[in-house]
C-alpha cells in the first residue's frame, strides 16, 4: 500500500539529509508505527509521503501509483493528520467536514452517515454548529481525524495523532486505527513516545 524506495531528502543546500535512503513496504491491513526521537525525520518522511514535500532522490508509491507522476490520484487515496491543527477558522465545524467531503467527491447520504457517526464516538457533535476558531486543542484534532475518515481512505496517515487528545478520545482512536487496518486498509503513524 505504502512503499518507499531509496528516499532521501535535504534542506536548502544542507549537506545533511533529513532522510537518508530510506526503503520501506507497507502491506495492506497493517498498523505501521513509525518511532524515533524528535528531529529524527518521521514528520519529512510523512511530508513526503503525502506529496507536501518532494523527495531529493527516490521513488514513492501509495497504493500502486508514483506519486510524483500522477500526484492527484495518489493523494485522494491518502487521509492525513498533520502535527498541527492548520484549519479554517472562521468555518463552523460542520461546515469544514462537508467541504472536504465534497473536496473528494463523498456522496451525501454518506457523508451525512459519517459525520454523524465519527462526532457522536468523539463526542463532537454539539460543537460543530460552532466555529472552529472556538475549539480547543483537543477539538481540532478530533476534528482533523473525522475529515480524514470521511472519504474512506486507503492509507490513513497520522503524524503524532494522540498529542492533546484525552485518554478516552485516545481509546478511540487506537480503536479506529485497528478498524481501518481490519478492512484491509493501511495505517501510518509517527511518534516520539514509545509507549504510543
Amino acid at each position: 500500500m505504502i512503499k518507499l524506495t531509496n528516499v532521501s531528502k535535504s534542506y536548502g543546500k544542507s549537506q545533511v539529509k533529513a532522510v537518508d535512503s530510506l526503503s520501506l513496504e507497507i502491506k495492506d491491513g497493517e498498523i505501521f508505527g513509525f518511532l524515533g526521537p524528535n528531529g529524527a525525520g518521521k514528520s519529512t518522511t510523512i511530508k513526503m509521503i503525502t506529496g507536501i514535500l518532494s523527495p531529493g532522490e527516490g521513488v514513492i508509491e501509495v497504493d500502486g501509483v508514483n506519486i510524483a507522476e500522477n500526484p492527484t490520484l495518489a493523494k485522494s487515496y491518502i487521509g492525513f493528520v498533520p502535527d498541527n491543527h492548520e484549519t479554517y477558522e472562521t468555518l463552523k465545524g460542520i461546515e469544514y467536514l462537508n467541504f472536504i467531503g465534497t473536496m473528494y467527491s463523498v456522496e451525501q447520504t454518506a457523508l451525512k452517515s459519517r459525520i454523524a457517526e465519527y462526532a457522536e464516538l468523539f463526542q463532537l457533535t454539539d460543537a460543530l454548529p460552532n466555529m472552529i476558531s472556538s475549539y480547543s486543542h483537543g477539538m481540532k484534532q478530533k476534528l482533523m481525524v473525522i475529515a480524514t475518515l470521511i472519504h474512506d481512505p486507503k492509507v490513513w496517515i497520522l503524524d503524532e495523532p494522540l498529542t492533546g487528545l484525552d485518554p478516552q478520545s485516545a481509546y478511540q482512536l487506537k480503536q479506529l486505527m485497528r478498524k481501518h487496518a481490519d478492512c484491509g486498509n493501511t495505517v501510518f503513524f509517527s511518534s516520539h513516545v514509545i509507549d504510543v
